[in-house]
């Protein structure tokens, strides 16, 4: 995930070039001391929130594409699956009743348990890329919302703001939210379970009855 590279982002005039507080007074006197404690020119001090507004902002749009096409894969994934399904389900119903007997079993069953193996692994993949893409989304919107709050408390502020009031940390949300991940992989999980239990099950009725 790309938040391991905002971590402790400190946020100053110039984000945007990779700019901090202190490169301020080489452009301009942007900031300087006050009582023991820095302040920011409020102009200035807008501007980076402003650059760090549209970054996140950005990055949300980018992340939630991302999810997008993750999405799209994995409806096209379980398509394939089903119709594979279907098709070593139907070959097995179509076959001649005198050529198949219960020994027969174990082609179809290790062929659909190969088939589930395969599947889980791609499943797995794309899962584990889209939760990933939606955490990032989330940490993006959460430092937005809070760059934003800064942005509008500047309004109501004199000519100079605190240098403190200009950073914006790289924001992730609580344990709590990653909860709802772990149910996507049980849901997931116990639907392959079941999938493969019938697949499985229809093929023994096939062929021993």
């Amino acid at each position: 995930m790309d938040h391991h590279h905002h971590q402790g982002m400190r946020v100053g005039v110039g984000v945007g070039m990779g700019m901090g507080l202190a490169d301020a007074v080489a452009v301009g006197e942007a900031y300087v001391g006050a009582g023991g404690g820095e302040v920011v020119a409020r102009e200035a001090a807008a501007q980076a929130l402003g650059a760090v507004v549209q970054l996140h902002f950005d990055k949300t749009l980018e992340k939630k594409r991302a999810a997008d096409a993750q999405k799209q894969e994995l409806w096209r994934l379980f398509l394939a699956f089903f119709l594979f399904l279907a098709l070593v389900l139907s070959a097995v119903a179509q076959s001649p009743p005198a050529r198949l007997q219960c020994r027969h079993l174990w082609a179809p069953a290790g062929l659909l348990s190969l088939a589930h193996l395969a599947f889980y692994a791609a499943v797995a993949h794309h899962l584990r890329c889209l939760n990933g893409f939606r955490y990032q989304r989330r940490c993006h919107k959460l430092t937005l919302a809070l760059a934003a709050d800064r942005l509008r408390m500047l309004k109501s502020g004199g000519d100079v703001v605190a240098a403190a009031d200009v950073e914006v940390p790289y924001q992730e949300p609580p344990e709590s939210y990653l909860a709802k991940f772990k149910r996507s992989w049980a849901i997931h999980f116990a639907f392959l379970i079941t999938t493969f239990a019938f697949s499985v099950a229809a093929a023994v009725a096939i062929l021993c009855f």
